[in-house]
């Protein structure tokens, strides 16, 4: 039954607002009529729900939808639906509390299309920029199967943990590269408008001989102030060449590969990629996804094309029968570890607690490999950016000492 969001005056006249159930506009307003409202506005919200729907909903406007507010909603939706509050009353209460108003918005028109008779999964999947396939399947599953509360809180909890793991392999990178950012100005700065100053008084002083290194120091300070355009041309002509590269499907398979092969960074990825593959192949085999949909969502998690592969080759393998564990070991993509603990799991029966055991390991694998690697980068990078700038300093300086001495004696 269509919904209907009205405004008007009672019978003192006072402006009231609120929400009413009828067949037509004309019907909802004749009830409102006989309950003493004169109706000034009247907005079909079914209609405009699936407007709304078509045009890809709020996201689709520009809005966004962060980690947290999804956890929160998530959380405080599955225990609304644990103490047996109807679905519809669940969501509109959870549309009223979310602070961000693009979630809210969709929240509401995702009420109404359940409120009609749609099923939550087939609600939620009108809006794809805000809810994963992770998100749908999972819910399909929990539907399915009378267990959606439960499914919401993994939902909620595997949300919190990718968004932990990210955040700490972002928050790594930010020292080292701020480190090369401030080392590469200074540098320019040096080379730009210091040197070529020094430069000059050398210059003026025919009969001095400058060392090789003082030498070297001023051809590249000149090169940087004759040909800075030309630098600056070909550095974003090789950045511009290289995403186009890394966009193309070979290219991305190549890149991929090569992340893979980096000394420390390669084994901090593929410990990544393991972690996330094995704790979302968890919470959709606990949230009640089969193996072959499981494996289908999770190849887009892992975020490298070469795992990815390896993880189709093994859906692959296991619908013609095999387990998971042998497809995946053949790959060789996947530690001995994973392979074990699967082989294990899938044994005893607990494939999805050894799954999440596995990627607990891995999580913490991952956190302490980047707080070993920040406490390496952060004196190594200083020790560099000290390097650098002293050898500068000495080859300048010598020959300015030798000038000194020659104008002393």
């Amino acid at each position: 039954m269509p919904i209907f969001d009205y405004k008007g005056l009672d019978k003192q006249g006072k402006t009231v607002r609120g929400t009413i159930d009828s067949e037509n506009a004309r019907n909802a307003r004749m009830k409102l009529k006989r309950d003493g409202i004169f109706v000034v506005d009247l907005i079909d919200k079914t209609r405009s729900a699936a407007k709304k729907a078509k045009s890809g909903g709020p996201k689709a406007r520009g809005g966004s939808v962060n980690v947290q507010d999804m956890s929160m909603m998530t959380r405080q939706l599955a225990t609304l639906l644990k103490a047996s509050v109807p679905l519809v009353e669940s969501l509109s209460a959870v549309a009223e509390q979310v602070q961000n108003p693009t979630l809210s918005e969709a929240l509401s028109d995702i009420k109404n299309m359940v409120n009609e008779g749609a099923s939550f999964h087939k609600a939620i999947a009108k809006y794809p920029k805000i809810f994963s396939k992770i998100y749908i399947s999972m819910c399909e599953a929990g539907e399915t199967s009378g267990t959606l509360d439960v499914i919401l809180i993994r939902l909620a909890e595997f949300t919190e943990a990718q968004s932990a793991l990210s955040s700490k392999v972002r928050a790594a990178m930010i020292y080292p590269i701020l480190m090369f950012v401030v080392t590469t100005a200074l540098l320019m700065l040096l080379f730009v408008f210091v040197v070529p100053k020094i430069m000059v008084i050398f210059d003026s002083n025919p009969d001095l001989v400058l060392p090789w290194y003082t030498k070297a120091v001023f051809n590249l300070s000149g090169v940087l102030v004759d040909y800075w355009y030309v630098i600056a041309i070909a550095v974003t002509l090789f950045i511009v060449v290289f995403l186009n590269w890394i966009r193309t499907p070979s290219g991305s398979v190549q890149w991929d590969a090569i992340k893979l092969r980096l000394p420390i960074a390669g084994r901090i990825i593929r410990t990544v990629a393991v972690s996330r593959f094995t704790r979302t192949l968890s919470t959709l085999l606990a949230g009640g996804v089969p193996m072959l949909g499981a494996m289908s969502i999770v190849r887009n998690v892992v975020s490298n094309e070469i795992i990815a592969r390896a993880v189709d080759d093994a859906r692959d393998n296991i619908s013609e029968g095999e387990s998971v564990a042998g497809p995946l070991k053949k790959s060789n993509q996947f530690p001995p570890l994973v392979i074990h603990m699967i082989n294990i799991g899938e044994k005893t029966g607990e494939l999805e607690t050894m799954l999440s055991q596995v990627s607990d390991s891995y999580d913490f694998q991952v956190k302490t490999e980047i707080d070993g690697l920040t406490a390496l980068l952060e004196p190594l990078m200083i020790v560099v950016m000290g390097c650098v700038i002293g050898i500068i300093v000495f080859s300048i300086m010598m020959p300015m000492f030798e000038l000194l001495n020659t104008g002393t004696g």
